[in-house]
């Protein structure tokens, strides 16, 4: 999910009068519904407020009558946060994600070059991208994990102590997108926390930067690949995206020696001895880079350049932006990176954790997508199995639980 810096209109000082009375609603009871629904009303004055009609505010809201109690679970259990370095990669960075992305290459290469020659973002970081925020649209298909935008935004501007305050500028923002008429309410869907479409914009980044790509005269990310991809790359050139730039390299780093912080010309990396893992030159060797090395020195390595961190523009993450970086440059066919993530097993490929999903599926343990993405649902049905089986309760998906799997 996007976090970009939030862009979108501030809410009046006067319409600020009513939060004293959201922030006494840090748990939402079963006889909440009354409460919300008298919230909703409160916050039509906000939404009056910064122009908002009272047709599009009943438009917006109908139906909606209770908070979404699917939303503050997942708000207030994010373990994804606490989660070892290879998981992140590992569901984001497989075979099936590279094959895909190539196939989206082909499918998509004029208008892929068109994106590329309006917004000089190079099309694989744009491929990369869309796979991550969406598994090139498969998401918006998945009701487990599409929603109303307007409930989620309400239900965390009403109901969650920590977002009410981003969750209030969102729904403005989202209620200001309806009204312009660029997507019907019943189709402005998705994430939890709000983040909509094929590249997951949350509402003021949308009025920020989406564009019309296909020239409809509506900025539809949800329906129109064009629109989604191209404002994904209008972010990055907004926010100062380099043609033609890499966003880093993986390299070696010599033993025996402490590196210095922040950032350094590649020429000086080279000197005292980080060189490119591939034993190829710095392209630009003037180019300022950053060490990372997100499981210590002892991991694999990158030098990241200003490149890097235009995409934290779009997810303020290093892991979500060398993510975009290192899935971009496999689809693209940079060839493999020399280290791998250290893990305390071995691992699966994408097919073998979908089978080690369908497995524990069929015994009762598992109840989530058959996806290969290895999630806390996953983790949790693989800690119980190996419970029941008197192991290690790790929640490692290993081949050395599969092997076992297949014995049963």
């Amino acid at each position: 999910m996007s976090t970009n810096t939030i862009a979108g209109r501030m809410i009046t000082a006067s319409a600020m009068l009513f939060v004293a009375a959201a922030l006494l609603v840090s748990t939402l009871p079963a006889h909440a519904d009354a409460n919300f629904q008298r919230w909703v009303q409160q916050f039509r004055a906000i939404a009056n407020q910064n122009g908002i009609t009272n047709a599009t505010f009943d438009r917006a809201f109908s139906g909606i009558s209770a908070p979404d109690p699917e939303v503050l679970r997942l708000a207030n259990n994010q373990p994804e946060f606490n989660a070892p370095v290879w998981q992140y990669f590992d569901n984001q960075v497989n075979e099936e994600a590279i094959a895909n992305g190539r196939t989206m290459a082909q499918r998509h290469a004029r208008l892929l070059d068109a994106v590329e020659q309006r917004f000089g973002v190079s099309r694989y970081i744009v491929l990369a991208i869309w796979s991550i925020e969406s598994r090139y649209g498969e998401a918006l298909n998945n009701p487990r994990q599409v929603r109303s935008t307007i409930r989620s935004l309400a239900t965390l501007a009403y109901g969650d102590q920590r977002r009410q305050r981003f969750g209030r500028q969102q729904l403005v923002a989202a209620l200001q997108i309806l009204q312009n008429g660029d997507v019907d309410v019943s189709q402005m869907t998705g994430s939890w926390a709000g983040a909509m479409g094929h590249t997951q914009f949350i509402p003021t980044s949308y009025q920020t930067w989406a564009v019309d790509m296909d020239g409809n005269g509506r900025r539809d990310i949800w329906n129109s690949i064009p629109d989604a991809l191209g404002s994904a790359a209008n972010l990055l050139r907004a926010n100062g995206w380099r043609s033609g730039h890499a966003w880093g390299y993986e390299v070696r780093l010599p033993e025996g020696r402490m590196f210095p912080a922040g950032t350094m010309t590649l020429a000086e990396w080279e000197r005292i001895g980080v060189v490119r893992a591939n034993g190829q030159a710095y392209p630009r060797p003037n180019d300022r880079a950053e060490l990372k090395v997100p499981q210590g020195r002892d991991g694999i390595a990158f030098l990241v350049l200003h490149n890097f961190n235009m995409l934290k523009r779009y997810n303020n993450s290093d892991l979500y932006a060398l993510s975009v970086g290192m899935l971009a440059d496999q689809i693209a066919g940079h060839g493999a990176y020399t280290r791998d993530w250290s893990r305390p097993f071995t691992r699966l490929s994408f097919a073998e954790a979908q089978e080690l999903q369908q497995r524990l599926s069929s015994m009762g343990y598992y109840d989530g997508e058959i996806d290969g993405r290895i999630g806390p649902a996953s983790r949790a049905a693989i800690t119980a199995f190996q419970q029941r089986q008197g192991l290690t309760a790790d929640g490692h998906p290993s081949k050395e639980l599969l092997t076992r799997l297949r014995g049963r």
